[in-house]
């Protein structure tokens, strides 16, 4: 299921992809990814032709912002005194990072796509069925998180506040005013270009499948394609 990106993971991503912004790291986590194993750092150093203490110093900050991966262990071979002491080998880190500006959310747009694909192979229902409820469904997981961010006894404007914080976290950038709530980014912005129809009805039912699953609110998404933003606006429906 998609998931939700607060604040610190975009912070940390963005640390992560700044560390490679020095050149002498950048050329170290190059000459490490293109290794077939682990390397010491003796062995990024050679490779990379500087010193040992300056490897030592980036590899470590590598590691630290999550883009290179350590163990300890021995390597074949070495004699001498000190040779029981297992070295710091590294590796490249399992941990994806992906920044966009403005933020693109392709990652969640697959999911559902791929989940509506499965199900569409395996039980026979049309694809644009089967995208529907993919996207209705991810769309009241978020509408989950929302809920358990607003609390129980909750006002109306928490459960707002709660909903727009997971469209934020999203890449949505909603703004509230008094119609209701506007939604200045499209995550999915490529792809709605190329496959309009699509990838609005399906913002519409993830959108949909969030407010609905929130509680006391009295908001309605409906499609509203506009240049320079979502094609989805969350209105305010009048008590009747």
């Amino acid at each position: 299921m998609g998931s939700v990106m607060d604040s610190s993971d975009f912070d940390a991503q963005v640390a992560s992809v700044a560390a490679l912004g020095e050149p002498v790291r950048r050329e170290l986590y190059r000459y490490v990814v293109a290794q077939p194993a682990a390397i010491s750092r003796e062995q990024a150093a050679t490779g990379v032709g500087v010193a040992r203490h300056v490897a030592k110093f980036h590899l470590d900050k590598l590691e630290e912002d999550g883009l290179l991966e350590a163990e300890f262990r021995r390597p074949p071979g070495r004699t001498g005194p000190g040779a029981g002491r297992p070295a710091k080998l590294y590796r490249r880190s399992n941990r994806e990072i992906a920044v966009s500006l403005p933020e693109r959310r392709y990652d969640l747009a697959g999911h559902i796509m791929a989940e509506a694909i499965t199900t569409a192979a395996t039980s026979g229902v049309a694809i644009p069925e089967a995208l529907r409820s993919a996207a209705t469904a991810t769309g009241r997981t978020l509408g989950q998180d929302a809920t358990r961010a607003a609390g129980s006894r909750t006002s109306r404007a928490a459960s707002v506040r709660a909903i727009c914080e997971v469209l934020a976290a999203n890449g949505y950038e909603p703004r509230v005013g008094e119609a209701g709530i506007t939604l200045a980014n499209c995550p999915f912005h490529s792809l709605s270009h190329d496959y309009t129809d699509l990838v609005c009805g399906m913002n519409l039912d993830l959108i949909s499948g969030l407010v609905e699953t929130v509680d006391g609110t009295n908001l309605r998404p409906r499609l509203d394609p506009h240049p320079g933003r979502c094609c989805v606006t969350v209105e305010r429906v009048k008590a009747g």
